[in-house]
C-alpha cells in the first residue's frame, strides 16, 4: 500500500500527508518501525500538512519526531487536520 501519510516515529501524534488526502480512509506509515496502518480522515488534509493521529484535549502536547512539537489551543479530533488554526510551537514553551 502507498501511504497517504508518514508517520516519523512510533508515539507521534501526528502524521504528514504525502498528497492531498480527502476525506474517508487513507494509509499510514511509520518511517521508525515500517508498521503501517489504517486512519478515517475527517476533512481535506493538503499535501504537507499534519493529521490527528488520536483525539487530543485543548492544552495537550503534541509529539512529532519523537519530541514534543506543538500544544493544542483547542481539541482536534482523530483523523482532523491539525495546524495552526488548532495548534502552536512548543519550541518557546520552556522559556514561560
Amino acid at each position: 500500500m502507498e501511504p497517504d501519510f508518514l508517520v516519523h516515529n512510533e508515539g507521534d501524534e501526528v502524521a504528514v500527508a504525502v498528497t492531498d488526502v480527502t476525506p474517508g480512509a487513507a494509509g499510514v506509515r511509520y518511517l521508525d518501525s515500517g508498521r503501517e496502518a489504517r486512519i478515517e480522515v475527517a476533512e481535506p488534509i493538503p499535501l504537507g500538512h499534519k493529521v490527528a493521529l488520536e483525539d487530543l484535549a485543548e492544552g495537550a502536547g503534541v509529539r512529532e519526531y519523537g519530541v514534543r512539537v506543538a500544544i493544542t489551543r483547542a481539541p482536534i479530533a482523530r483523523g482532523a487536520l491539525a495546524h495552526v488554526h488548532n495548534l502552536r510551537s512548543a519550541r518557546w514553551e520552556a522559556s514561560r
